[in-house]
């Protein structure tokens, strides 16, 4: 398969794996209604943060959205027009300290800065999709080609679904030099092979061509295709109709074998014309559940322009000026025929470059739809504080609580909240110890990670035991930060005989455990009696993986 080659990539190529583990620290003065609802806005560096948040979300995101940079060359390298460029620079020049990058004289162009900062970036998300979910990149023709490259890389090419053109502009650009760019792509790869969309709701347009001419108690219909798209030589055959005309097949044949055909006839699926020299199918309105998604989404009013965007948000902020505003958001309607598609109520989306919080906007405008149906849950991350807590959150804030529109009218609020968390200390510190202001639950969730590659059980981070849980026969138990009642030295943050028969009276009370792992600060055991017990003792912080 073909790959994409640029200055620097040796460099990023496994960053995501180096880049530490970072505690998240909630801020409860800015989160909002229930923090409890599912929702979630991290403040911080999204490459920082979705390492961070990868052991709570790893395979549970059923939906990525992401509208990054798109490198225009014009925007100062703005981070949705609004970071610029020597957060990226400082960002390449920590990550490639001390590391050789291109050839001698080579300096990175800003396409090659691009993909240094989306390789890592793209490789962490697609870790946190489902099975069944999927990835939706917002961008112009700028870096397109190298993100379909960048993507088969990572996501694999034979998961890429489609390239949504979206009329973006609701009026072309008549002062334009060579073209009016009216529109923005929208990549689509799934994480496995096979995904399938969601149908989307019919409307009179779509159902103008079915009509009843002749009273069909199944109610509207029309005349469907009855040849085989491709040649097919056991689908030629003469077809007779009631009054004795023989039908010659279509050049491919018929779509359907003789005993099929036979069958529609007697339904009377399949009808002949009044002559009897010819025959059609009925394609009735009433089997039609729903409509497969188009590449082409051109209809401004079902998904939105860049003028009602900015209209969407002007509303929400009357106390600014316009040009206080976020300069490039998306419209609601455009986030929500992608939900629509990808995703069902219950469902978890994320959207690391989260600028001015569209996709908080949409997603709890669906639910409040749905009031009936589980509520879609969200995760936004935005690196810029004054973004974040000005324009990201607070969007959310007043979509979800209510605010004053410009004419001093209250309005409504949709419902729903969201926590707030900022990005803490790394687990580690700089020489390779745990810091003290670490707590258990916060080490258990990294070590049940890195020992299974999963999230820790959401029933586990509050129980007072030093089991973690048991994963493919594998027990893996945490002696830590006096877990066991003991803070002593070589207490119960150790393994020995005390602390060993709890681990056995624990394990008793549990069938199929084939390996028994326990994360401590020491042990006391003699090697045969850890061979015995099939335990595997990792000593902490020795034996935990930093990054």
């Amino acid at each position: 398969m073909p790959t994409l080659n640029w200055i620097g990539k040796d460099a990023v190529v496994n960053h995501h794996l180096e880049v530490p583990f970072h505690l998240l620290k909630d801020v409860p003065d800015l989160s909002c209604g229930d923090p409890g609802s599912g929702n979630l806005i991290v403040e911080g560096d999204n490459l920082v943060a979705l390492k961070a948040l990868l052991p709570y979300y790893k395979g549970k995101v059923k939906c990525i959205y992401i509208d990054p940079p798109y490198n225009t060359g014009n925007e100062g390298w703005a981070y949705n027009d609004n970071v610029k460029s020597p957060i990226i620079d400082r960002w390449l020049k920590e990550t490639l300290a001390g590391k050789t990058v291109g050839g001698e004289g080579e300096t990175l162009d800003r396409h090659d800065r691009w993909l240094c900062m989306m390789y890592p970036r793209l490789s962490l998300l697609r870790d946190f999709l489902s099975d069944d979910g999927t990835i939706w990149i917002s961008l112009d023709d700028n870096e397109v080609a190298s993100l379909r490259f960048l993507m088969d890389e990572v996501f694999g090419r034979s998961n890429f679904v489609a390239d949504v053109i979206w009329r973006s502009a609701d009026s072309s650009n008549n002062d334009a030099k060579t073209f009016s760019l009216d529109h923005n792509h929208t990549i689509i790869y799934s994480k496995s092979e096979g995904w399938m969309s969601n149908l989307l709701p019919r409307n009179s347009q779509t159902d103008a061509h079915y009509k009843n001419p002749d009273n069909d108690p199944r109610g509207s219909w029309f005349s469907g295709n009855v040849s085989s798209p491709n040649p097919r030589e056991n689908l030629r055959y003469v077809v007779t109709s009631p009054n004795g005309h023989e039908i010659r097949p279509p050049a491919n044949g018929w779509r359907w074998s003789v005993e099929r055909m036979q069958s529609m006839i007697k339904t009377g699926e399949i009808c002949f014309t009044p002559d009897g020299k010819k025959l059609f199918r009925k394609t009735y309105l009433a089997d039609q559940k729903g409509l497969a998604p188009s590449t082409l989404w051109s209809d401004i009013d079902a998904t939105g322009h860049n003028r009602n965007a900015k209209y969407e948000i002007a509303k929400l902020f009357p106390e600014k000026a316009t040009s206080e505003l976020f300069k490039t958001p998306k419209p609601t309607l455009f986030i929500e025929r992608i939900l629509q598609i990808a995703t069902n109520p219950g469902d978890l989306i994320l959207d690391s470059f989260a600028g001015s919080g569209t996709t908080g906007h949409a997603v709890l405008k669906m639910n409040a739809a749905n009031p009936e149906g589980e509520p879609r849950r969200l995760i936004l991350v935005e690196m810029e504080p004054d973004v974040v807590r000005d324009v990201t959150a607070e969007r959310v804030r007043r979509v979800a609580g209510g605010y004053t529109n410009a004419k001093g009218d209250q309005v409504d609020g949709l419902g729903g909240g969201f926590r707030y968390v900022t990005l803490g200390d790394a687990l580690f510190d700089e020489t390779g110890q745990i810091r003290h202001t670490v707590r258990f639950a916060e080490l258990a969730r990294h070590v049940y990670f890195t020992e299974t590659g999963e999230p820790l059980p959401k029933e586990r981070v509050s129980a007072k035991t030093p089991l973690l849980g048991i994963h493919r026969g594998k027990a893996i138990y945490l002696l830590y930060n006096g877990i066991l009642s003991d803070r002593s030295i070589g207490g119960g943050n150790a393994l020995c005989r005390e602390t060993l028969q709890v681990i056995d009276e624990i394990n008793a009370g549990h069938e199929g455990i084939d390996q028994t792992v326990v994360y401590g600060t020491s042990q006391r055991l003699s090697p045969a009696r850890l061979k015995r017990g099939a335990i595997d003792f990792k000593q902490i912080p020795y034996n935990l993986r930093i990054s």
